[in-house]
């Protein structure tokens, strides 16, 4: 018999720390190996975390609504198929370790307790100040997690009821104007207090969902963060093309797999970064960390319009048949919300295949903290101009425009349109007769 610990895993590079939403096992429970443990969630993104391993739950270090931090043990699983004794199965479903809940509670009420002492999770907080409402807006929700907490739950059906609320109008919390700070009457009122009329009748105002907020604050501090050039180039993929359409219909009868074109261009990516390693890289203070392993982002469409980046861990260890798999696992998970924390962090570069809405090719904003990140367009046929022996003809080709945005501190104009080069002579010399 032996313990196991369960700990808060990482949730990207950024995140620090995560907020207890519900807990599905309870000490004495059974759990078996990648079974879903817990619920949790970020100011980013809500996740399960599954069981390292299979055995009892032996003690939960951590209460619902409770913020920890990354890394930290949570829950502890004996292992080695004992049973647990007869008086562990009727202990309260939460039972944390007395010293770690109390450096933990002490540093969370410090850290977000607000008015009156009341605790707000990181998430909570977040979701407020993204929906525009206000701390006195907050403090008058009745929680429904312990000790009152007001959970992700309680805020979004407040903030459903008051959008439902159409038309009525709503009581505003009054502020607090403080005698000696002036009023100055004449101060431009911020966007989100301007009535309707300010926008004029012919309008719709839409609130924007978390997401959708979230990422355009990643995208706004990624422009902050690296000075951004754009490279182009066009690749003709007509072997591509013509080999993808004899073989798919076998492909998907051999392995139960549909192949799309983006595991043959991950594979090319993959080909290039090995050539030219500072691409795999990020920047640290005035340090270059430059990436062994070569984990490629796949930027994924959602149903609800958003997007979001699973990571192909180690992709040039997978040859084109394991990318495919891959690549189809990790998107139909993401339309599914099924992703799990790691299957969206620790990607060194990032591939978006704007084609797929029918885009000829884009400028995209870098994945911080990578300093690259490739768009390939849709494939168009075209009149080409083909260089031979005995001259120069004109024949209908599959082109298709290649866009690499990177990050100028670190990549200059030569490096970036290199790697952008190689990766569409990659492309161009497919081998129309291999076998897969």
């Amino acid at each position: 018999m032996a313990l196991t610990d369960l700990v808060m895993p990482k949730l990207g590079e950024s995140i620090m720390e995560a907020t207890i939403l519900k807990w599905h096992k309870a000490p004495g429970d059974h759990v078996k190996l990648d079974e879903t443990v817990l619920e949790i969630a970020t100011d980013k993104v809500d996740s399960e975390v599954p069981s390292t391993s299979e055995g009892i739950i032996e003690e939960i270090l951590y209460k619902e609504n409770d913020v920890v931090p990354i890394g930290a043990v949570i829950a502890r699983i004996r292992t080695g198929g004992a049973e647990a004794p007869a008086q562990e199965t009727v202990q309260p479903a939460v039972a944390p370790a007395p010293q770690a809940h109390a450096v933990n509670e002490n540093r969370a009420e410090k850290k977000e307790s607000f008015g009156g002492g009341r605790f707000y999770s990181p998430l909570v907080l977040n979701i407020a100040a993204s929906e525009g409402v206000s701390m006195s807006e907050l403090e008058s929700i009745p929680g429904t997690g312990n000790d009152g907490r007001v959970t992700k739950k309680d805020i979004l059906q407040y903030i459903a009821d008051r959008k439902s609320a159409s038309g009525k109008p709503q009581p505003q919390p009054q502020p607090v104007v403080k005698h000696e700070a002036p009023v100055n009457i004449a101060e431009k009122p911020k966007e989100e207090e301007l009535p309707q009329a300010y926008y004029g009748e012919n309008v719709e105002i839409i609130e924007l969902d978390r997401m959708r907020k979230l990422i355009a604050k990643h995208m706004v501090e990624s422009k902050h963060t690296s000075p951004h050039v754009t490279s182009f180039t066009e690749a003709d993929v007509t072997n591509l093309v013509l080999w993808r359409n004899k073989v798919k219909k076998e492909f998907e009868k051999r392995e139960n797999e549909k192949i799309t074109f983006t595991p043959l261009f991950i594979e090319a990516v993959v080909k290039c970064l090995k050539k030219y390693p500072w691409v795999n890289s990020s920047v640290q203070g005035d340090k270059l960390i430059v990436k062994k392993d070569i984990n490629i982002g796949m930027a994924t469409a959602l149903p609800s319009g958003n997007l979001i980046v699973p990571v192909i861990k180690n992709a040039d260890q997978l040859n084109l048949v394991g990318l495919t798999k891959k690549v189809n696992a990790l998107a139909n998970a993401a339309r599914m919300n099924k992703l799990k924390p790691d299957d969206t962090t620790g990607g060194t570069f990032t591939l978006t295949n704007v084609g797929t809405f029918g885009s000829l090719m884009g400028t995209p904003i870098i994945n911080q903290p990578q300093v690259a990140i490739l768009a390939v367009g849709a494939i168009k046929k075209r009149p080409v101009v083909i260089e031979t022996d005995q001259g120069d003809s004109i024949a209908i080709r599959h082109m298709m425009y290649l866009s690499l945005s990177y990050d100028h501190r670190i990549i200059d104009g030569a490096l970036g349109a290199t790697f952008l080069n190689a990766v569409a002579r990659e492309l161009e010399n497919f081998n129309p007769e291999r076998e897969f």
